[in-house]
Formats: C-alpha cells, structure tokens, sequence
C-alpha cells in the first residue's frame, strides 16, 4: 500500500458505536489517520477497549442540540477547518449526525467520500437515521456494504457498481479484538446469585419518548420470567423521570452504562438479549446470544431468524421470550452474516488507494466485477 503524509485520512465520528466500530480501522491507519469527534456522543470508558486508544485529533462540542443545529454546526467547523488543511480523502461510518455531517462537509469541498456500512434500510422515514444514511450513501465515491442485500439496497436507489464495494462491517472484528471486562461483568451481576438473566438496553424515541409506550415496555419487561438487567441510557433515563415512571424502574436490576469490554463479557453470558439498539443486531450475531429486537422495523433483516426476532409491541415480549429461552442452549451454528472480521482491512486498504491518487476514487473501481464481487475468498 502506498505511504501517505500524516493524517491524510480524515475519520469522522461522533457516538460510542462510531468509535466501537472504527477503532480497528483507526489502529490499522495508524499516523495517516485524522480523527475528528464532533462531540455528538463522548465516553471516555471507550479508551479502554485496547483497540484505539488515542486522542482526536480534532474535537468539536455540538452534543445536547437539536439535530439539525448539531448537522449544521459540525458541518460548518469541518468545512472551515478542511478549507485550509484538506485530508486526500473522508470517512464516514453509519447514520449519525456526525457521519451525515462528514459527508456534507466532504461533498462541499470535492474531498473523496467513504461510507462505511452503507445500504442499510429500515424503509421507517420516522427514524432520523434513516433519512442520514440514504443521503450519505448518494454523497459517498465509495459505498462499503456489509452484505449482499445492502448492496441490493443500493442498486435499487440507482447507485451504480463502481460505487459499490462488498467489505463486511467492522462490528466483527471489534467484537473478537475486544478483551472482555469480566470483573466488571461480575460486580453488575453479583445481585442476580448467578440465576439467568436477560440483558435489555433501550434508548429510540420510539420506545422512550412516548409515556405510554415506555410504560408498556417497563411493566411488560418486569413481567418477564427471568431477572432482567436494564443499562439504562441516559435519554432512557431521562424520559423516564420526565413521565414519572422511576417507580417501575424498582422491579428490573437498573445499571448505567457499561463500558464495551464490560457489556460484551455482560452480553456473552446472558440468556437473552432485548433491546432496540442497531448495532446489537451485529453484535448478538456474533456472539452467538438469542436477542429480541424492540423495534417496528430493522435496517439489518440479515440477523433475523431462529435466534433474533423482531417485537413490534411489548406485549409480545413474554411469549416470544419463553420461546427463545428454550433454545438459549443450542448454540448458532452459522457465522455472522456481517463479515469475516477483515472488514476494517479491506477498508484502510481502500482508503489508502483513494487517497494516493488525487484524480477520482472511482479509477480504481470501475472494472466491470470488482465493486460487488468481492469476497473472501478474493482477498
């Protein structure tokens, strides 16, 4: 691979699963990466995941704003900042405001644009992140597609092959890399007397932000026949202070936020997971955990099946809950349907081809089987 000057690649990010995700990447970039955290989200536990550990580069502050003031915000200071120190190339990981905000700055500037997990649909236009994640992709050179139906996805809005490229999702390799907390995992489940338990995080305005939704999913969560264990996020937290709910809050094991190596070594032993959380959906995968997604719909169809499902309503949760803790013992046996944990590889390698040749991204790309072919096997 080429050699590029210092902090080359810009990597923009701005939540807890933008860092998860791209920390193996980062690692792989090494001096040539240029990270840039807008702020959105900040958890310092993140550090301590021994994968990336080091500091960005550049730090915004456009967290507890409106969304479209973050959007605006970070867009405008990483336009003023790229107007005079331009990297040869961005990346953009997912569906955040941070992400979107790359990508818009990029565009501005005729920088070369990389999506990584692009193609995800959940065809629900009231989630924000899906409209982010639609107009990223038509704004990317280069569209990373963790499966097949991805890129599906995007064929299907005119995004042509040349812009397409097969690279699985970076979530597998953090998940394997990752060293587990068990001490942690230990002290938060010490209350339960090693019975079974099933971990529940939950955090969408579909879930939270509505009084009567969140008390139907509190009580019918308390209804469970197994010990539930709640990280509670703090929107979560707040919504349920704001309606007067705390006091069912008393019958589940509330505890804050775990750290990445602590929730895997919590979410591996775990009978059962719930949750409404995105990336959850990959991590379940492959860890090989049963999980119930609390959702309406899902942007990754690819992890439904015998061990995930897909729970519109809380009140389904107890029975399909019974049903998925009878067959908590038989373990998986197919792999991620999101890669072969050499995501990130494949990614720091096109990245590096991008921005080695300042003309245009699709140079390299454009040979008729090449974007969407690749697999493996290929590498």
């Amino acid at each position: 691979m080429p050699t590029l000057a210092p902090r080359s690649i810009a990597v923009v990010l701005g939540t807890r699963p933008e860092m998860i995700k791209l920390s193996v990447l980062i690692a792989l970039l090494g001096d040539q990466a240029r990270v840039i955290h807008t702020g959105q989200h900040f958890d310092t536990a993140l550090t301590r995941q021994n994968l990336w550990s080091g500091s960005p580069h550049l730090q915004l502050k456009v967290g507890g704003h409106h969304r479209g003031v973050q959007i605006g915000n970070a867009t405008t200071h990483l336009t003023r900042s790229w107007l005079s120190d331009p990297p040869a190339v961005v990346i953009v990981q997912g569906d955040t405001n941070a992400a979107l905000s790359g990508a818009l700055a990029a565009n501005a500037l005729h920088i070369p644009l990389i999506h990584v997990e692009a193609g995800l649909r959940s065809h629900d236009r009231a989630m924000p992140e899906e409209h982010n994640r639609v107009v990223i992709d038509h704004l990317a050179d280069i569209c990373c597609a963790a499966t097949e139906g991805n890129i599906e996805n995007l064929r299907a809005e005119g995004i042509p092959d040349h812009r397409i490229i097969l690279t699985g999702n970076p979530i597998v390799e953090a998940v394997h890399l990752t060293d587990r907390d068990h001490a942690t995992a230990r002290d938060v489940t010490a209350p339960l007397d090693g019975r079974p338990y099933i971990l529940c995080t939950l955090h969408r305005p579909e879930n939270v932000d509505d009084p009567d939704r969140l008390h139907r999913v509190l009580t019918n969560l308390a209804a469970l026949d197994l010990p539930v264990l709640l990280t509670i996020h703090p929107r979560t937290q707040q919504r349920v202070r704001q309606f007067g709910l705390s006091q069912l809050l008393t019958q589940l094991h509330v505890i804050d936020p775990l750290s990445y190596p602590a929730f895997l070594a919590v979410a591996e032993q775990a009978t059962l997971l719930i949750s409404d959380s995105g990336g959850i959906q990959e991590e379940a995968t492959t860890l090989g955990v049963n999980l119930i997604v609390l959702r309406r719909a899902t942007e990754r169809p690819e992890a439904l099946g015998t061990h995930c499902a897909l729970v519109p309503q809380p009140e389904q949760l107890h029975a399909v809950a019974i049903s998925m803790t009878r067959c908590s013992n038989e373990p998986t046996t197919t792999s991620s349907p999101f890669g072969d944990g050499r995501a990130s590889a494949r990614i720091a390698d096109l990245a590096e081809m991008v921005a080695a040749d300042k003309t245009s991204p699709h140079v390299h790309f454009c040979e008729p089987a090449a974007p969407s072919k690749i697999s493996p096997a290929q590498q």
